[in-house]
This record gives structure tokens, C-alpha cells and sequence, in this order.
């Protein structure tokens, strides 16, 4: 990218100083619109409105008031607002509300209903437009935050930092002093307390005036130095997640959380089972805070410890996978607002994995029948499936004993590490028999088979992460591939990176899965392990396994959704997390 550098407009000495910095171009910032129309919709995301007790904006001709919206009659679907200051209100309908979202304002117009004196009861509205202004959600900033600039002559002169992003921040700039949009700032020095400063190269984007007659200056920022980074990102991170811990520092509390809450009962497994993996979770936890690039386990935490969890781990080139939600009975107690405790983990989640610039895709293993998970997950899933850029793909998740090999025969045939040849046409068939998303998102593409890209962060931090692909030969010809994986013990108490997939390369292929998984037997006890997972992705590939489903009433699924949706997709946590709102039942409108 090109840089922009400063021209120093010169003025004689009787002017007024007004410092002006030029740029040759300018960047326009990122905006998104999207009209909304469907009721059901639209209802979702007036209740939440509702639901939060967040303050709205109306505007009445010129006049900008407060509004709150504090009721959607779950019968009639008629709106219930309270205005601040009624007198303010005037002039002719409709009248203009922007209603905040988690990342987007809901702009909606008021053209009829019953207003008196500061309640105003209105009809449902037809139509709501959506609109994001920028990638990421800003904050405001730790009261004592300021910045450095290294423009002539401001040696010395600090700023106030007003809010904060992941990739940028805003200042509050005098009224003699004014950047212009496109101006390149290096290095900018950041000011946190008495630490040392974090240097950051700064582009900016956009300059507004404040009703105080100051200046409000947003930047565009990236960290110059991989130490830099760290900090920065923890600065941001405890700006954006205020309620949220990720430091380690409570890893037996979680585990503690996962006994309490009934998460080791999903599996069917012993305590005892669950003890063995018990130490390896623990020391990967303490490390987490160190380990921002591979994985992530925030906390809720209350008077009472933690309450809730959710993680996400960096498995492949470009997906991070959100794993291992628990929380304790009894907490919502501890909520300010209805929904808080997940809202805040799955942003802070999610959050985490979109500041990874390589993260293309979002992932998790979900159990459809846990009503929370069905509406968060299969309906966001099922609601952009016309996008083309999400997946979800039924999977059974069996659980294999190295100890107790299936005993198939194998007489005709060989099984062995896949040759070049053999990868290539494993490659070819998986393009053939799934989905782009799914071999982009799983590194199941034949140029990143290896897993070599995926596992260098895991290696260079001393952790294990591995691919083996085995392949069953008839003569030969190759009939059946097993892509094999091993990750860290402790990333997953249900061990979701020592797994296993079989794929089919011919004709009765699947009659050699029994073969493959007492191969994948071997491979895995080789390292330790003393089970895996077998994730089969088709109909019929337990049995043909000769393996047996002991949670038949089970409906897993395969999640992936493109990381581009992000956004949208905790706008519809926010939307799921607050009280549910029962369908209207209408002529015009059936449940």
C-alpha cells in the first residue's frame, strides 16, 4: 500500500494557527445497508430492542430526541415507546428512529399510531433498514488513554483517545488543530499508563465536528511490532469484553464449571474418563493467555466463580472453531440485562477470532437439539443459506478405543501411508463430493493435505499437531482414505482434534472402513492416545465401520459459516439470548 505523506500548508504568523494536514486521496469508510422486510424478523429485533432497555433516537423534522422503545406486545405486535423529552417532538409523520443493535442501527419509520403526551403506541413496521458503518465494534476508551502524533510541532503534545476497535481508535482534536481524511501517521505512540508506549502506524479515515466545537478524528491503526500487537490487542480486549476473563488464571474453575454444569454428563463418559484428561486441560488453560494466536477460553464470572465458558481454537490455516459452551444453573441471577452472560462469551469469542487476519471462517460441532443451540446456530445457518457462504452438514461424533480392534479381515487388502498419487486423487474426489467451504475451511484441499501451514504456530508454541493419510489398496487400485489428526490433549476435553474421517475412492469403498480404523487404532496409540473421535459424515459410514452409536437420538452437525458474517451472526445472538417471543397468531401472518 502506498503511503501518504504530510503537506504542511505554510500561513503567515498574524493567521490564526489552524494546523491542516493534507493528503492526496482519501479512503471512504466501510459501510453496509440491507432492507429488512420479513415480520418475524423485524419483531426479533424490536423485542431485543426491547428486551436490552437500550436508548433510541428519534428524529422529528430537525429536532433529535431520546426515545425508548419499552414493549413489543407479544398479541397485537404494537410497539410501546417512551420519548424523554415529548415537547422536542414535532413537526409532520413519519418520523425517523434509529434503534441500536449489537453492531448495527436499525432505522425504522413511525407513520401512524396513538401519541400522548411521552407515550407513543405504534404499529409494527413494514419495512427496517440495517446499517453497519465499520468492520469492527468500537468502545469507548480507558479514561487515561492518550496518543503522541508525530506531526511539526506537536513534540510532547498528547491527545485524548474518545473509543477504541480492534484496527483503530478515535481522537478528540482542539479546534485549531485538524487532520484530513487519508493522511498517514508513523509512528503514533500510544500512552497506557506507565508502561511503555505501544507504536502504531495510523491512517486517517474520517474527521467530524462535535457539538462542543471540537474535533473528532478517526484512525485506522495497525501495531508496528509483534510485541506491540500482543499489547495491543490486550488493551483493546479488555476495553470490548469488560465482563469476560481470558487470562488462565482460572482453568480449575472451569473444570469445575464443565462438573457443575452437566457438560462431561453429553458424552455418557465416566468421571473417571474425564479425570485422566484433567491435567493436560489444566496446563494448556494456565498457558492460554500466552496463546492468543492458537485458542481462546473466556469466562463469565460472578460472586459465586464462574459461571459460564466458551473457547475457539485455530485448528486449520483460516477457521477458528468455538467449542466447549458450559454454564452453571442459577446464574442468570447475575445478569444485568436477560442473556448477558452468553451474549458477552460469544462476542468475545468470536471477537477473538476475527482479529486473526487469516480468519476466513468460523466452526463449531453443534448438537441441534439443545434448544439454545438450534435457534443460535441451525437458524443463523439456516436464515443465510441463500448467501452460499454457510455450511451445515450432519456428522456423527463415535468415540473409538485404541484397545479394541475390530478384527476385519484384510485379506486382498493393503493399507498404508497415502502415496503422492493416492493424495491426489483423495484431493479430487473430495472436490467432487463436498463443498468448497467444507475443503477450505477443513485444509482438505490437496495443497494444504499435509497440514504443514495449519501446525507450525501449534509446533513453534511446543504443542502437537499432526496429519496422517492412510489409504486401502485392492491391488492397485486405492478404495478407502483415512485422514487422521492429532492436536493437544488439552484444547478439548472430548478430544475434538484427535479425530478421524473415511472417505470412499471407489466403488464398495466403504467395505474397507473396518481395515482403516484399526490402522487409525495403531497410528493414534503410536501417540499416546487411547481413543479418538470418528466423525462420519454420511449415512451408513457407522455401520459400514462395524461401529455401534450409543446416542442414536443425538443430532449433531457440522457448523461453518464464512468469517465475513461474523457481524450479523452476533447481531442474531443478541436476538436469541433475550426472553423468546412468541409467534403472532394472524390471518395475514401464521405461525
Amino acid at each position: 500500500m502506498r503511503e501518504h505523506h504530510a503537506q504542511a500548508r505554510v500561513r503567515p504568523s498574524s493567521e490564526i494557527l489552524h494546523r491542516e494536514w493534507h493528503s492526496r486521496t482519501s479512503t471512504p469508510a466501510q459501510r453496509s445497508r440491507e432492507d429488512i422486510t420479513a415480520p418475524e424478523r423485524i419483531r426479533s429485533i424490536l423485542h431485543t430492542a426491547a428486551a436490552l432497555g437500550r436508548p433510541c433516537l428519534l428524529r422529528a423534522g430537525e429536532h433529535v430526541t431520546r426515545i425508548r422503545l419499552e414493549k413489543l406486545d407479544a398479541e397485537t405486535g404494537l410497539l410501546h415507546w417512551r420519548c424523554e423529552a415529548p415537547d422536542e417532538v414535532s413537526g409532520p409523520l413519519p418520523y425517523e428512529v434509529e434503534v441500536p443493535g449489537h453492531h448495527s442501527v436499525y432505522r425504522l419509520h413511525l407513520s401512524g399510531g396513538v401519541w400522548k403526551a411521552d407515550t407513543h403506541v405504534t404499529p409494527l413496521p413494514r419495512r427496517v433498514e440495517q446499517v453497519r458503518h465499520r468492520a469492527h465494534r468500537r468502545v469507548p476508551a480507558p479514561a487515561s488513554l492518550r496518543v503522541r502524533l508525530p506531526l511539526p510541532g506537536w513534540l510532547g503534545r498528547e491527545r485524548e483517545v474518545v473509543d477504541l476497535s480492534l484496527e483503530g481508535l478515535a481522537l478528540r482534536l482542539p479546534a485549531a488543530e485538524r487532520l484530513t481524511p487519508g493522511r498517514v501517521l508513523h509512528p503514533i505512540e500510544l500512552l497506557v499508563g506507565d508502561a511503555r508506549p505501544v507504536s502504531l502506524r495510523g491512517e486517517v479515515r474520517h474527521v467530524s465536528a462535535a457539538t462542543d466545537g471540537t474535533f473528532l478524528c478517526g484512525l485506522r491503526v495497525e501495531p508496528l511490532t509483534p510485541a506491540d500487537a500482543k499489547r495491543w490487542r490486550e488493551l483493546v480486549a479488555r476495553a470490548l469484553h469488560p465482563s469476560t476473563r481470558t487470562d488462565g488464571a482460572l482453568a480449575e474453575d472451569i473444570w469445575r464449571l464443565f462438573i457443575d454444569s452437566g457438560y462431561f454428563n453429553l458424552a455418557g463418559k465416566t468421571a473417571k474418563w474425564f479425570e485422566e484428561r484433567h491435567t493436560t486441560f489444566i496446563e494448556l488453560g494456565r498457558r492460554a493467555a500466552d496463546l492468543g494466536d492458537l485458542l481462546c477460553e473466556a469466562v463469565w464470572t460472578s460472586e459465586r466463580g464462574a459461571e459460564a465458558t466458551l473457547s475457539t481454537m485455530k485448528p486449520y490455516r483460516s477457521l477458528w472453531l468455538i467449542h466447549q459452551l458450559a454454564r452453571r444453573a442459577g446464574g442468570s441471577r447475575f445478569e444485568d440485562v436477560p442473556g448477558q452472560m452468553l451474549r458477552d462469551l460469544y462476542v468475545h469469542i468470536v471477537e477473538h477470532a476475527r482479529a486473526d487476519p487469516g480468519c476466513r471462517w468460523l466452526a463449531a460441532y453443534i448438537e441441534s437439539t439443545v434448544p439454545f443451540v438450534r435457534r443460535s446456530h441451525v437458524g443463523f445457518a439456516e436464515r443465510m443459506a441463500s448467501t452460499g457462504r454457510v455450511l451445515l452438514r450432519p456428522v456423527r461424533m463415535i468415540d473409538v478405543a485404541c484397545d479394541t480392534p475390530g478384527g476385519q479381515q484384510t485379506d486382498g487388502l493393503d493399507v498404508g501411508p497415502a502415496t503422492a498419487g493416492e493424495r491426489a486423487l483423495l484431493a479430487r474426489e473430495l472436490s467432487r463430493t463436498r463443498p468448497a467451504s467444507y475443503l477450505e475451511a477443513l485444509d482438505l484441499g490437496l495443497e494444504a493435505l499435509d497440514l504443514e501451514d495449519a501446525a507450525r504456530p501449534w509446533h513453534a508454541a511446543g504443542l502437537e499437531r499432526e496429519r496422517h493419510v492412510v489409504v486401502a489398496r485392492r491391488g492397485p487400485t486405492p478404495v478407502a482414505a483415512a485422514v487422521l489428526e492429532v492436536g493437544p490433549p488439552g484444547t478439548n476435553p472430548f478430544r475434538l482434534l484427535d479425530s478421524a474421517r473415511l472417505f470412499p475412492l471407489s466403488a464398495g469403498g466403504r467395505d474397507a472402513f473396518p481395515a482403516l480404523l484399526d490402522a487409525a487404532r495403531r497410528w493414534f496409540a503410536s501417540r499416546g492416545r487411547d481413543g479418538f473421535v470418528f466423525l462420519a459424515e454420511e449415512d451408513g459410514d457407522v455401520e459400514a465401520a462395524r461401529l455401534h452409536d450409543e446416542a442414536p437420538e443425538a443430532k449433531p452437525y457440522l457448523w461453518i459459516i464464512a468469517a465475513d458474517l461474523a457481524p450479523e451472526f452476533l447481531e442474531h445472538i443478541h436476538e436469541q439470548t433475550v426472553n423468546r417471543l412468541r409467534p403472532i397468531h394472524t390471518e395475514k401472518e401464521p405461525s
